[in-house]
């Protein structure tokens, strides 16, 4: 078991930090999130992990049920909160996404969050490292690694306000915290990872 895995093994950031205890994305969990490619707390496969580690670097199909009337655009976050190198989860990728122009109602398909080739109706903001996904490569011998793919149902646009354009060059946490649009709904999916 690596050294600096074995050192750092109890240390994680804080629940009150994770993007789904923030105060002001509180809504109704009513949002149901699942994916054709692993169970709620089940294993990530292989092919979702980092290229440095071995996999594709390939997101996930995800799916939700229909979110609340009145919902503008959906907001994705998929955090690590489990990483133990600085006080916040690690932002593996965060995502707007209009619905009425995905290919699929309700659906994001394999890759879809890929910087390169994202899915018509998906727009990416930057995450820890760029845009785009980026798969799972938690530190070898730390344990397992929490994944949580969290979508937040927006009353409001992001994209189609005055500071749009600030927001898609906004730090992952910076945006997070400085989020003031209505929650109507929201719901979860967690995919473990661990080396």
């Amino acid at each position: 078991m690596p050294l600096l895995g074995t050192l750092l093994r109890n240390r994680r950031p804080a629940e009150h930090t994770h993007a789904w205890n923030q105060p002001n994305l509180t809504g109704p969990e009513t949002l149901t999130v699942t994916s054709q490619d692993f169970t709620d707390a089940g294993t990530l496969p292989a092919r979702h992990s980092g290229t440095r580690v071995g996999g594709e670097n390939l997101s996930p199909h995800l799916s939700w049920s229909a979110p609340s009337a009145g919902t503008a655009e959906l907001l994705l976050v998929v955090e690590d909160i489990d990483v133990p190198l600085g006080s916040n989860p690690a932002v593996h990728c965060l995502a707007v996404i209009d619905e009425a122009h995905l290919p699929k109602a309700h659906e994001l398909v394999p890759g879809a969050l890929a910087k390169n080739t994202t899915a018509p109706g998906v727009t990416l903001l930057r995450s820890l490292i760029s845009r785009g996904y980026h798969g799972p490569e938690p530190l070898k011998g730390h344990g397992p690694h929490r994944y949580v793919f969290e979508i937040f149902a927006l009353g409001q646009s992001l994209l189609n306000r005055p500071d749009g354009d600030a927001l898609l060059k906004c730090r992952p946490r910076r945006l997070i915290a400085s989020l003031d649009v209505p929650v109507l709904a929201r719901g979860r999916i967690t995919g473990v990872s661990e080396r």
